[in-house]
Order: structure tokens, then C-alpha cells, then sequence
């Protein structure tokens, strides 16, 4: 089975890229937000570390923004105790697909968390900075300063494309993304 890790800045179009390739998608913050929902045990552990922004249960998302609103260390945090539970998922979903020739990985912090390993096929998904804020702005619960506080806590861009081995053009357009994906499987299977 081989991973790939899909790279690239918040709201460049990763999930859109991952689910393109047609093989079996691990998705890290759809995994985050089932567990604020469904985990009474994640719950308990950010009621015991944040007091003061858990008091019921399924975690709602404003009590999330104002836990990391209130104080930047409250963002390693929730990091800390929720990422142990999607590491959990995510070697469930690896065991569960381990006959599958390609596996996607859609993760944040696929490199800032070590999650990747050394044979992992990184990919990293490039959007125009102005094309991403536009699409960010779009969303439900768009917060300039949470997503300033993330990107705080992410490796560079830089990086990032630099460790990848392919890198996917995303203007927003189906068709190019489509064929680059073809011509990456090609590469790979």
C-alpha cells in the first residue's frame, strides 16, 4: 500500500485533490469534528484542561473559536488531546485499507505532527493566496484570527512544496487538477 499526503495551505482545495484520486480518503478534520460530537471521553479531557470553555456536551464549534480566541496556548491544547484520538482513527483506517494499492491522507498536520513516514508520496496542492482567501471568506464560520493562529503553528508553505514530490496546480478548476491526478496514478501504479 502506498500513502500519499496531501500538503498546502488552508483552503487550497486538499480534500477536493484527495478525493480526486478515487482511492480511500483518511480525512482529518471531518475525524475532528465526529469526535467533538460523538467522544464523551475528548470532551471530559478539554472540560478538565479548559474549564472555563467546555461545559456541555457535543462540543460546539463556537466553544472551540473561544477556547482559541482567549489564549494562543489553548490552541496546543485542544491540539494535544484531540490529534491522540485522530491518530487513533487514522491507524484504523490504514489497518482497514492495508490491501488497497494508494491510500490518501487529507491532514492539517500530516508533517507538523510527524504523522507522515519517510516512503510517503507527498503532493502539494498550489492555489493563488487571493483565490483561497476568497474561498475561506465563503465558509460558515470564517475567523480571521483562527486562522491566523493555525497557519501560526504550520510549517511553511515553503517547505512544504520543497519536501513534496509533485505538486498540483489548483485553480479552482476541475478539469486541470483531474489531469495532473491521472498523470501522478500513472506515476505510481
Amino acid at each position: 500500500m502506498k500513502r500519499i499526503g496531501i500538503l498546502g495551505d488552508i483552503g487550497s482545495g486538499k480534500t477536493y485533490v484527495a478525493k480526486c484520486f478515487g482511492f480511500p480518503v483518511f480525512n482529518a478534520d471531518l475525524e475532528v469534528a465526529k469526535i467533538y460530537k460523538n467522544d464523551k471521553k475528548v470532551f471530559q479531557k478539554l472540560k478538565k484542561g479548559l474549564p472555563q470553555h467546555f461545559n456541555s456536551f457535543p462540543i460546539k464549534k463556537k466553544e472551540i473559536i473561544k477556547a482559541i480566541l482567549s489564549n494562543k496556548k489553548n490552541l496546543k491544547k485542544i491540539i494535544k488531546i484531540v490529534h491522540y484520538e485522530v491518530r487513533k482513527k487514522m491507524n484504523d483506517f490504514l489497518k482497514k485499507n492495508k490491501h488497497k494499492k494508494l491510500v490518501v491522507l487529507d491532514v492539517p498536520l500530516l508533517l507538523e505532527n510527524k504523522i507522515n513516514k519517510r516512503k510517503d508520496i507527498l503532493i502539494f496542492v498550489e492555489s493563488k493566496k487571493s483565490e483561497i482567501l476568497k474561498r475561506l471568506k465563503k465558509r460558515k464560520n470564517f475567523n480571521l484570527k483562527i486562522l491566523n493562529n493555525f497557519k501560526k503553528i504550520q510549517l511553511s508553505l515553503a517547505f512544504k512544496k520543497k519536501r513534496s514530490q509533485f505538486i498540483i496546480k489548483n485553480n479552482f478548476e476541475k478539469n486541470s487538477v483531474k489531469i495532473k491526478i491521472k498523470e501522478i496514478k500513472k506515476n505510481l501504479l
